[in-house]
């Protein structure tokens, strides 16, 4: 079974979409039931692939190769690591879920509906594991079309400007994407060898600067709309606004996260020293979005605009870790991604509740619905504070490793004009953990506390059994990852290190003006001569070696 479980884990939901389609249209009976059970049990292999990962390795595990289109090297090639394991856990997690959220939130074309969701399922698991760039284009392309439909036929009465505005950001995006695969796998490698689509082939290939930045960009600027970042972030808003809940889960809980996760692993591995230049202009953007989203969040009079618009400023925070490329900092991104799949997700969720009982998510229409419905204040309550960081849940541990590997990071301090800015990123981003406090408690202490100022409000009903049930793995889930971190970390970590150690190898940072020690900082030759004569004398890094009489040795004035 290990052998291809990640292709089980991948394609039973394409399978389980295509057998949908047998059952009859409209409400379709027994629809529910039989999608969720298929992504049940997409989910429990899941949990089998992280039972059997090897932790303290770095290396791809589970790998399946396969040629697929052997006329130009094109390979159906997957695997699986620390950093993409919980990502795929994740999704799995989410889909039931949203599942279970729909049915009392779709009541019509619900087969079509839970197709939608089970291909979006697919078609996520495949670009997360996909290890050939050209399948990993397809996956990516095919998360578009599911998604075009969740929101077009199932969204809100801008549905169809708000799918319009996410088909043209994310196709343009990509076909400059394709142009830059297209570019590798014609023109990387030595000439006469065989052209492959293989990552890790082309990763060792070697790149002129002035074509990495060409490339990068292409990738970058795919990645950066997905993510999104800002300016490219105002499709964002409003496919969340406009999808229905189960889309806007997926969208934030997953979708989102194939953007961080393509730099991750494409963008920053295929041309490093081309991203070597860029990260501090990544980490600068990163820094505006955390301020931005948060400020443009504060405003909000929509409640799941709120939302949509504290992913910019979350995923900000991501790519400000990316950026920092130290082990502290990717490891707290990669773990913030996951995090922040569980926290807006589940906060997604909740707006769609009350929605369904009230029918607005004005923030002004609500108040008092603690008195009313004290067991939904009670789970929106414990989000809101994973989703702000508040210690002793999920949301903190990412954003503090964020920081602090943010902090001392050579990336972000050692390309002009940027010089020493790691500390002024930091506290710049650390102004988004006190906004998130404002633009979640305000409206969380609008629509909850207070008297009851609107008679509709007397009747909403609290959570049911079955909301409790979908609940309940998402407060349990932000309580263990803040306490238990080391339950995730101990995976991530090791392949976080490979990429960074292969990063620096690649494109190593050059030292700041100002960090050799004194007085050799005033005396370049002296210091040049101090560093041969210990390259020379292999000088012991933890104690003096006994002088050599034939040396001359050199004391520092």
């Amino acid at each position: 079974m290990s052998a291809h479980l990640l292709s089980l884990i991948t394609f039973l939901p394409l399978v389980g979409a295509v057998l949908l389609m047998a059952f009859p249209r409209g409400k379709a009976p027994g629809a529910r039931g039989f999608a969720l059970f298929v992504s049940g049990a997409a989910f429990v292999a899941s949990l089998v692939l992280w039972q059997r990962f090897e932790p303290s390795s770095s290396a791809l595990q589970f790998v399946e190769r396969v040629p697929w289109i052997e006329s130009i090297g094109a390979q159906y090639l997957l695997g699986v690591d620390g950093i993409s394991l919980f990502l795929v856990v994740l999704t799995t997690f989410l889909t039931p879920l949203v599942i279970v959220s729909s049915y009392s939130a779709i009541e019509d074309k619900v087969r079509e509906y839970l197709i939608c969701i089970l291909v979006l399922e697919s078609a996520m698991l495949g670009a997360l594991v996909a290890q050939d760039l050209l399948l990993f284009y397809v996956f990516w392309e095919a998360m578009l079309i599911p998604m075009y439909f969740l929101i077009g036929v199932f969204g809100g009465k801008n549905k169809i400007e708000a799918t319009i505005k996410f088909f043209l950001y994310t196709m343009a995006g990509s076909v400059l994407m394709l142009v830059a695969i297209l570019w590798l796998y014609f023109k990387a490698g030595p000439v006469g060898a065989p052209r492959t689509f293989e990552l890790a082939v082309l990763t060792k290939h070697t790149i002129g600067l002035a074509a990495q930045r060409w490339m990068f960009l292409a990738f970058a600027l795919s990645f950066a709309i997905k993510v999104p970042m800002f300016p490219v972030h105002t499709w964002l808003p409003l496919a969340h606004v406009e999808a229905p809940t189960g889309g806007s889960v997926i969208l934030a809980g997953v979708l989102l996260k194939m953007g961080t996760y393509g730099f991750l692993r494409f963008a920053m591995p295929l041309f490093p020293l081309a991203a070597r230049e860029m990260l501090p202009w990544i980490g600068v953007i990163a820094v505006i979005g955390i301020v931005y989203g948060a400020l443009v969040s504060m405003v909000q009079k929509d409640i799941k605009k709120v939302v949509a618009y504290s992913s910019v400023s979350h995923l900000g925070f991501v790519m400000l870790g990316i950026a920092a490329m130290s082990t502290a900092g990717v490891t707290g991104a990669v773990y913030q991604m996951l995090n922040h799949g569980i926290s807006t997700g589940a906060l997604f969720l909740l707006v769609g509740v009350i929605y369904e009982r009230r029918h607005t998510r004005e923030i002004d229409a609500f108040g008092g619905l603690a008195k009313v419905a004290p067991m939904y204040a009670s789970v929106f309550l414990i989000i809101t504070l994973s989703s702000i960081g508040l210690p002793g849940l999920n949301g903190f541990v990412g954003e503090f490793m964020i920081l602090a590997g943010t902090f001392g990071s050579s990336a972000l301090g050692s390309v002009r004009p940027f010089y020493g800015w790691g500390p002024a990123l930091v506290t710049v981003g650390a102004l988004g953990v006190i906004f998130a406090a404002v633009y979640l408690l305000w409206p969380y202490q609008r629509m909850f506390f207070g008297p009851v100022r609107h008679a509709e409000n007397l009747h909403v009903k609290d959570l049911n059994s079955r909301e409790i049930l979908m609940f309940a793995p998402f407060v349990v889930l932000v309580v263990v990852m803040g306490v238990m971190p080391r339950l995730f970390l101990t995976s991530i970590e090791p392949s976080v290190q490979k990429i960074v150690n292969d990063f620096n190898a690649a494109a190593p940072a050059v030292p700041m003006p100002g960090t050799a020690p004194e007085p050799f900082r005033r005396q370049p030759a002296l210091l040049q001569r101090l560093q041969r004569l210990n390259q020379e004398n292999q000088i012991n890094p933890n104690g003096p070696k006994p002088a050599d009489p034939g040396q001359p040795t050199l004391v520092p004035q």
